[in-house]
């Protein structure tokens, strides 16, 4: 075992000091690895950070009341008459004598893209007297909250750095109606920061929906209420085709209807940049077993076995896709970890979020990147461990 370990080294050796006389052709094969990797974590690092941007949006103790079937809250209606029952149900937190619940209506407005240039759906929100402290994770860090039954909105940091027109101070007109910005709110790592809001009846009024809701929000007193709060609703006729789940739970299904299509696309893109990337190592090891056949002749003739000149082959075909992984998932780091971009959400309307790279994601790199090198060395490491050292000789 001992001497195949030696053999397998010296193989090993020889193979990397060989790479120099195959430079361009190793560069490229790389190359080849390195832009697969980072196309894959380009789309993983996409749905993950739009889906960690949904998922965190959640609370376990406030429910999220649409209609039922409805995929979003542009799809969904709750009547006031359905919203006063709601505000009645078993758990339901109050403050100052009042149900702690926001009635709420989601339309769509137009902005200019900062990166773009162009034009753009945004989500703007009616929201009800207690629709901001239903969002815990939410402060004004500019300005102040709107004064209800006026035209005055406040922006989300995450719109106001993707869309410009809508900072502190400025007098806006949306779907021919004067807007005043008067504060800047912030919630970092959820979709509340993608969004305008202003006072629920003025919305409804200038919007031309009148004593039309989308959503109910209601906080109840704790998590394990949620599913005494579910049951009472469902048994209740006057709230048929209503569903009611946590917000965390609505919004982890946002996120998985909002994700799909991103992780299609990143799987079909990398299967196809991968089989491209195996292509080229499978054609840099087939032309590093032949330039060296001489070498591999001489080496089975003083005692070499086939396995050491297989095994050499497979590991300077992992090493090589190895320094592919590793240049990806650098380039990754660099071009757009971190990096906040926007995309049309579930209800069509553009949702501020981060890419984010995980552990997990990484890995899976790694792992695809070692993959590719396995694949491409295994049919080369064959060939050279089937050499015949009398014919190559010969040969030479």
């Amino acid at each position: 075992m001992a001497s195949l370990l030696n053999q397998i080294g010296a193989v090993t050796a020889l193979n990397v000091r060989s790479i120099p006389q195959r430079a361009m052709m190793s560069i490229a094969s790389v190359v080849a690895v390195a832009l697969t990797i980072a196309v894959l974590l380009f789309f993983l690092a996409l749905a993950n950070g739009l889906a960690q941007t949904m998922k965190g949006s959640g609370a376990d103790d406030v429910a999220i009341i649409i209609r039922e079937g409805s995929n979003a809250e542009l799809n969904s209606v709750v009547s006031r008459e359905q919203l006063s029952i709601l505000s009645t149900g078993p758990g339901v937190a109050q403050r100052d004598g009042r149900p702690v619940a926001s009635g709420e209506l989601l339309v769509i407005v137009d902005g200019l893209k900062r990166s773009t240039g162009t034009n753009a759906n945004m989500p703007f929100r009616g929201i009800g007297q207690e629709g901001l402290s239903l969002r815990r994770s939410v402060r004004i860090t500019e300005g102040r909250m709107f004064n209800p039954g006026t035209n005055e909105i406040v922006v989300g940091a995450g719109l106001l750095r993707e869309f410009s027109g809508f900072e502190f101070g400025k007098t806006i007109r949306l779907r021919g109606t004067t807007w005043q910005v008067v504060g800047v709110f912030e919630a970092p790592g959820t979709v509340f920061e993608s969004e305008l809001w202003a006072d629920i009846a003025v919305t409804q009024s200038l919007f031309n929906r009148p004593n039309v809701y989308q959503t109910m929000r209601v906080q109840l007193g704790s998590a394990a209420a949620m599913a005494g709060f579910q049951e009472w609703a469902k048994a209740d006729a006057r709230l048929n085709g209503l569903e009611v789940m946590s917000e965390r739970a609505y919004y982890a299904r946002q996120a998985s209807q909002s994700t799909q299509g991103f992780l299609a696309i990143g799987s079909v893109l990398g299967i196809m940049m991968a089989i491209g990337a195996l292509a080229g190592a499978l054609n840099t090891m087939y032309s590093s077993v032949a330039a060296r056949s001489a070498e591999i002749a001489t080496l089975r003739i003083i005692g070499f076995s086939g396995y050491a000149a297989f095994f050499g082959t497979m590991i300077e075909a992992l090493m090589l896709s190895a320094m592919g992984g590793v240049l990806g998932i650098g380039l990754a780091f660099i071009a757009f970890n971190g990096r906040t971009t926007s995309t049309l959400g579930a209800g069509f309307t553009q949702l501020v979020f981060q890419f984010q790279l995980s552990p997990g994601i990484v890995i899976a790199a790694v792992v695809m990147a070692l993959v590719i090198g396995l694949v491409g060395g295994i049919f080369p490491g064959i060939r050279a461990a089937r050499q015949r050292p009398q014919l190559e000789l010969a040969a030479q």
